[in-house]
């Protein structure tokens, strides 16, 4: 079978392209170039210069693809236009659904591939001829939050090389094929932002215009750089932590006023972060609707976050309004729920809209 790897220059899909030669097929990896620009941490001519040396150590032909205008034209507007809006979006969970699994799959079926494949921990069931996302093996490294936007025909052309298989071994395996990469440190953030500032990124891009920051009183405690760069329960970055007449506790983020231009903040771990539940809009359900309107199920609302125990009730093929067993804090607009089962078979994933109280 011809596979065709979506190659970073990372540990986890150099070692995914290994794996696959391994087991007799035709492996080709392809490096996507997502983002152009000099500055910053995003340095896809170092990672290229990996995904050389990765693969001709172990023996497979490589190609570079550039897709940065694809990616800033349906990913990073999106992401432009919700920080605009006030909300914290996952540009991450976009760019699988826009370009990993777009383009890239364009591209590699021009290549003659039967199948693409991915150094994501995440895991592919099929069943009576439908497409199901599962949790990895590894639970700590488990990826499938940032897949549940993957239709039907994008599942069935994928392979994950890693489902079964814990991140130290990999690490392990890395080493023992003496891979350049095999101590490189993951990537973690969003590519294009990397490890630079991010204000001094975004003002590139987007208008800071600076305002009040309010106690709940309404009193005022410090000055905002721009709304865009705070989102819900932020604690860091404030400014505002040597405040004369506060009670000693660290502030936090508990709301953004558009209209206004004010950030409000709040001091200690009081309730007014904490939600009853959250409506979600754009669901995608994977690999349908489910039949019955309202279930118990397991949810994140964040990458990393445990299980929460929710009950949904699906308002129509792409709302739904999700209630916690027990409240949540600091729901985000503009982030994903994603919904799993008990054996952890995603069943998909939308954009959180707002919190609500009871």
């Amino acid at each position: 079978m011809r596979i065709v790897v979506g190659i970073s220059g990372g540990v986890d899909s150099s070692v995914a392209a290994y794996l696959l030669k391994q087991q007799g097929h035709d492996v080709i990896g392809l490096f996507m170039v997502n983002w152009e620009e000099k500055d910053g941490s995003c340095t896809a001519e170092e990672d290229f210069e990996d995904v050389k040396r990765v693969c001709n150590k172990i023996g497979i032909p490589y190609f570079s693809v550039n897709y940065s205008k694809e990616y800033y034209d349906r990913v990073f507007e999106y992401f432009l236009d919700e920080l605009k809006k006030g909300r914290t979006p996952n540009p991450d969970v976009l760019c699988n659904r826009e370009v990993k699994f777009g383009p890239f799959l364009e591209q590699a079926k021009k290549l003659g591939a039967d199948m693409i494949a991915t150094g994501h921990y995440a895991k592919k069931i099929e069943k009576d001829g439908k497409f199901y996302l599962a949790k990895a093996d590894d639970l700590n490294k488990d990826q499938s939050y940032f897949l549940n936007q993957l239709s039907q025909s994008q599942l069935e052309s994928v392979i994950f090389p890693l489902e079964n298989i814990d991140k130290p071994v990999v690490r392990k395996i890395a080493k023992e094929l003496d891979l350049s990469n095999a101590e490189k440190k993951d990537s973690t953030g969003i590519c294009f932002i990397g490890e630079r500032n991010f204000k001094k990124f975004l003002k590139e891009y987007l208008p800071a215009k600076q305002g009040k920051i309010l106690d709940l009183e309404g009193n005022v405690v410090g000055q905002h750089d721009g709304l865009m760069y705070y989102t819900l329960g932020q604690r860091r970055g404030l400014g505002i932590g040597g405040r004369a007449g506060g009670n000693g506790e660290r502030w936090f983020v508990v709301k953004k006023d558009l209209e206004n231009n004010v950030l409000y903040v709040s001091q200690g771990e009081d309730d007014i972060l904490y939600s009853d539940g959250l409506y979600a809009s754009d669901f995608n359900w994977i690999p349908n609707i489910p039949t019955q309107i309202e279930f118990d199920c397991q949810a994140k609302f964040r990458y990393r976050q445990p299980d929460q125990a929710v009950h949904v009730t699906i308002i129509d093929q792409k709302h739904i309004k999700v209630d916690f067993k027990e409240r949540q804090r600091a729901i985000t607009p503009g982030q994903f729920v994603v919904l799993y089962d008990d054996e952890g078979v995603c069943l998909g994933g939308g954009t959180i809209d707002e919190s609500f109280n009871n």
